[in-house]
């Protein structure tokens, strides 16, 4: 990542007020909390921890406050603050069978075991403006009034369907402590690829601390992603859809909620609990024609990711399954299904520097090329003159006397 050079010490210091001022805006709006940005923004705060690559909702919360919702920079501020962390250890393998399922839907199946579970999605929301929501004072659920000091008063208007602050009454069935993924069922009838660990089932890399090198095995390509731009892996995805990738997916399943994180401790040799993480993982279903070694069957497409992030998890399983495409005996000819233009160019991080650097001072290269172009445009100039003269007629000779 570029970093700004040193120099105008007096300027840069200024700039750093001036960032404070414009971040803090107008003083007579109270100041956005960190915990209000944790447990309101939380969609944004995902997206930090992924591109982060760092799960903790306050660090990522801060982030956001501090870069001013740039979440670009908020996560560059996260993968910083993450250098500095000692790394004691590793998780066992997260089995999220058994995650304390928030949402659960599949596409291709109505009824499946466990049943579907909406849960909070802005799938069915119309799209319309709910203008209730820029009055701070409207309906507020579970709100003690003493904490802003004043009473909330009875909002004067009709929330929208999609108001998240409406508590539909329900009595609904507890939800299965296991639920299946849906391309296991697939499987059990043989229809779905197998995975199967590498032989020898060896440690993941880690591309944090290793230099990646092409071709990257599929664990190396699901860390890239993980932790890449959302924006870039959703158009990657869309391009395979539209033709340049030749892929039809389905939704087998996405779901989110929390899952153990479980370490086993050398001293100790068992596991142990250290808490729960919320991920959403998406399992797409991809229709596979077969070859001359190879069933027709189906093939998967896969993507986990930190907190709620549906079209994260999608489009990373989209990308994964072009990836693939070697291993299928396909062709890959489209961005998409080229791992090496996939991960140098998903980490935002490294893109925003490379861009970005541009900003900084090239005054020395920029004047080398300044004097280059004026080099050659005086060359060209004297070229074109001597074509011009070795082209005019000879003098007309005196007439003879």
């Amino acid at each position: 990542m570029y970093v700004a050079v040193k120099g105008g010490e007096a300027a840069i210091l200024a700039t750093h007020e001036l960032v404070a001022e414009a971040r803090r805006g107008d003083p007579a709006i109270p100041e956005i909390s960190v915990a209000q940005i944790r447990e309101q923004q939380a969609l944004a705060c995902a997206r930090v921890m992924n591109e982060g690559s760092l799960y903790d909702s306050d660090l990522a919360a801060l982030a956001l406050k501090q870069s001013q919702g740039d979440v670009i920079e908020a996560a560059f501020l996260m993968r910083a603050y993450r250098t500095t962390l000692p790394r004691f250890g590793s998780s066992v393998p997260l089995d999220t069978a058994t995650m304390s399922i928030r949402r659960r839907v599949s596409a291709t199946y109505k009824d499946l075991p466990g049943g579907q579970v909406l849960g909070p999605t802005y799938d069915y929301t119309h799209r319309l403006f709910d203008f209730a929501l820029m009055d701070s004072e409207n309906v507020r659920v579970g709100l003690d009034p003493t904490i802003s000091g004043r009473e909330a008063r009875p909002s004067t208007t009709h929330p929208s369907s999609g108001d998240a602050r409406i508590k539909p009454e329900h009595h609904a069935a507890p939800l299965d402590a296991h639920m299946p993924r849906v391309p296991d069922i697939l499987g059990a009838e043989g229809l779905m690829e197998a995975e199967e660990a590498p032989e020898g089932d060896p440690r993941p890399f880690d591309l944090t601390r290793d230099p990646v090198s092409f071709p990257a095995d599929r664990d190396v390509r699901l860390q890239a992603m993980a932790r890449g731009d959302e924006g870039f892996l959703l158009g990657l995805g869309y391009s395979v859809q539209r033709g340049f990738g030749g892929s039809h997916p389905f939704v087998g399943e996405v779901r989110v909620g929390e899952v153990a994180v479980e370490l086993v401790p050398e001293e100790l040799g068992f596991a142990v609990d250290l808490g729960d993480l919320t991920l959403t993982e998406c399992q797409m279903v991809n229709q596979f024609q077969g070859s001359k070694d190879i069933a027709p069957q189906f093939t998967r497409g896969y993507g986990l990711v930190f907190g709620h992030a549906e079209r994260k998890a999608m489009s990373m399983s989209l990308v994964d399954r072009a990836l693939k495409a070697r291993d299928f005996g396909e062709a890959a000819d489209y961005p998409a299904q080229q791992d090496e233009f996939v991960l140098y160019h998903s980490d935002n991080v490294e893109a925003a520097g490379f861009v970005e650097h541009l900003k900084l001072p090239h005054y020395v290269d920029f004047q080398g090329e300044l004097e280059l172009i004026r080099r050659i445009r005086r060359e060209r100039d004297e070229r074109l003159a001597g074509e011009q003269d070795s082209k005019e007629p000879d003098a007309m000779p005196e007439a003879a006397e």
